[in-house]
Formats: structure tokens, C-alpha cells, sequence
């Protein structure tokens, strides 16, 4: 059975609830970006956003997507590092009861990175992130082995929260692309993809198979607002890309096979947390099952919608129904 690996910053999630915008505008940050802030901004936060009771759960993009996965019921595994501290433990106490193949490196030293997570009414969140040790992987250790002997080929799914250090990023890529893998690339935030669009670019010519970008990420990509020339643009270059546009759907081309998806109904939006992780996992639970692009997008749109009705990572098992939905 083919294994889905997800490799990326694994981060704690500090989930903290707003009433309106105006606290983020007080600290300098712009609704839905992730921004990079250092230890002594980190907890200047944790102490102005304690009176409003944060929430803790895992985090970190591609964790969020192994974690659906294995509730999908795929082979997972995860790669990531952590400090040796209570944040560290929780995080890899986490990822056993979902019983993914944990590879996580306990560092002694620093500490476990937390992602302050600001949400808005409308469920829009901005992320305030202090990576601790999360980017030290150690390139030398990935397990990563050749599949073609089963005829089937490892996913690896990777978060662009890696790209700020180039070479651990591109030698991941590669080493993937050695064993025989399959390369799912997650853009992961529009002010990444603006602020090193050349080396982005790089990345997705020259490695990713598969390219999971938002219709912010896709602008910020492309160089255009027209989600449909982005998605064209990125697929120039992978094998599949989607395009995710909230409410408005979603729509992937593989090839010169193009399809949309229409968002699932939600009245309860609690949390648009780990809704574009929940996505990715769905659609490629559709292309590990060999299904068509609409029915992939569909897969991914039922994952989104599970994922935002509730607060942050802490998604429960799928009803009887959203699997009997996956199952059509």
C-alpha cells in the first residue's frame, strides 16, 4: 500500500477567537497572511491573548493534511521536528493517537514553534508564527524509499511554509523525486509565494507533480487576479494543479482535462483553520483512488467544509454520511 508522507514546520496552534479586525490592525498584521515573529513577540502575544482563552491543537499545514488522511483511512506518516517541552510532547502525543508513522526530531535545545491564530467571525484566520526549531529537518535521515517494485509510487506532501530555507526545501524535493515519489507542493500563503515568487517558481518547474494553491496564492503566483489563467499557468508545468476559491469552489487541470466543483453547502463556519489542509487531503484521496478531476475536488470540498465547523485541528472522526458521501 502506497504511503502518504507529509513533511513540513510542525507547529501548536494557539487558536484565539476576535471580534472584529481591530486587534490585528493594534499589532501590525493584515487579515490571512502568516507572519514570522521572533520569541519575545511571541510571548508578548501569549500574554495580551490569555484573558481571551485560547484554545491549544496541533498545527502546521502538512500535519494538518496527514491528520485527515489517516482519518480517511491512508497509510501516513510525518516529518517534523519539535522541542523536547510540553508544547513538543503534546504535538507528538498527538500525531500517535491518529496513528500516523510519527518521524519527528526531539530537539534538546529551543523551543516547540507555536502559531498564534487569529480568528475572525467570518472564520478567516491570520497566523502570527514563531517557527522555534520546527525548520530544522535533518535532510540526511528522510524515509524516503524507491516504490516500483509495487507499482505504486509514495506521496509526498509538502508545505510551502518550508521555502524560507532554500536549500533544506530543494533537497527534500529532490530526494523525493530520487526514491520514485509522487511531489504534492501546498503554496501554503500569498505573501510567501509574493516575497520569493522566482524560487517558488523553481520549485514547481522543476519537482512538484501535484500543486495545491488558494485564489491568493494563485494570483501571487501567476501575476493575475483571473483564477482561471493561474490554474493554467501553474499546470503548465505539474501534471495536476487546483485552484481553491472558498465559497466560490474549486477547480483543477490535469493535462488538457479541466473540471470545477461548487463548494459544499456550510451554515456553520466556526473556522476556516485548516480548511485548505482538509482540501488537499480530500482531492488526494480521490487521485489515490484513480477518480476523476470533478470527483477529486468534490472529495476535497467535503474535507473543507468538515474542517471548518469546528475550532482549529480538533476535527472529529467523518459522520456515516460524509463517508457514504466519499464513497459515491
Amino acid at each position: 500500500m502506497a504511503k502518504i508522507i507529509g513533511i513540513g514546520n510542525a507547529l501548536v496552534d494557539i487558536l484565539v477567537k476576535l471580534a472584529d479586525e481591530k486587534p490585528l490592525s493594534d499589532i501590525g498584521l493584515t487579515r490571512g497572511g502568516m507572519w514570522h515573529i521572533d520569541e519575545a513577540q511571541m510571548r508578548h502575544l501569549q500574554a495580551e491573548t490569555a484573558p481571551l482563552r485560547p484554545v491549544r491543537a496541533t498545527g502546521g499545514s502538512a500535519a494538518n493534511t496527514i491528520h485527515a488522511l489517516s482519518m480517511l483511512g491512508h497509510a501516513t506518516a510525518y516529518i517534523g521536528t519539535v522541542a523536547d517541552d510540553e508544547h513538543g510532547r503534546f504535538f507528538a502525543d498527538s500525531m500517535r493517537r491518529r496513528g500516523t508513522d510519527s518521524h519527528l526530531l526531539m530537539a534538546h535545545d529551543g523551543h516547540t514553534g507555536i502559531a498564534t491564530t487569529f480568528i475572525l467571525p467570518d472564520g478567516e484566520r491570520t497566523f502570527a508564527t514563531y517557527l522555534g526549531v520546527a525548520p530544522q529537518i535533518d535532510t540526511t535521515t528522510l524515509p524516503f524509499h524507491t516504490t516500483a517494485a509495487t507499482g505504486e509510487s509514495d506521496i509526498l506532501h509538502i508545505e510551502g511554509y518550508l521555502v524560507q530555507d532554500h536549500d533544506t526545501v530543494e533537497e527534500i524535493m529532490r530526494q523525493a523525486k530520487a526514491a520514485g515519489m509522487t511531489v504534492s507542493y501546498d503554496l501554503a500563503s500569498w505573501n510567501i509565494v509574493r516575497a520569493d515568487r522566482h524560487f517558488v517558481r523553481h520549485l514547481v518547474r522543476d519537482y512538484a507533480d501535484i500543486v495545491f494553491a488558494n485564489h491568493d496564492e494563485a494570483e501571487a503566483y501567476a501575476g493575475t487576479s483571473d483564477p482561471q489563467t493561474a490554474l493554467a499557468d501553474i499546470a503548465e508545468h505539474v501534471q495536476t494543479a487546483i485552484v481553491k476559491m472558498g465559497k466560490r469552489g474549486a477547480m483543477a487541470r490535469r493535462g488538457t482535462d479541466e473540471a470545477f466543483a461548487p463548494a459544499e453547502p456550510c451554515s456553520n463556519v466556526a473556522d476556516a483553520t485548516g480548511a485548505g489542509d482538509f482540501f488537499a487531503a480530500g482531492f488526494l484521496h480521490g487521485i489515490m483512488a484513480h477518480k476523476t478531476l470533478d470527483r477529486c475536488l468534490r472529495y476535497g470540498n467535503i474535507m473543507a467544509v468538515h474542517a471548518i465547523q469546528v475550532l482549529g485541528s480538533n476535527v472529529p472522526p467523518l459522520t456515516p454520511r460524509q463517508l457514504a458521501l466519499l464513497d459515491e
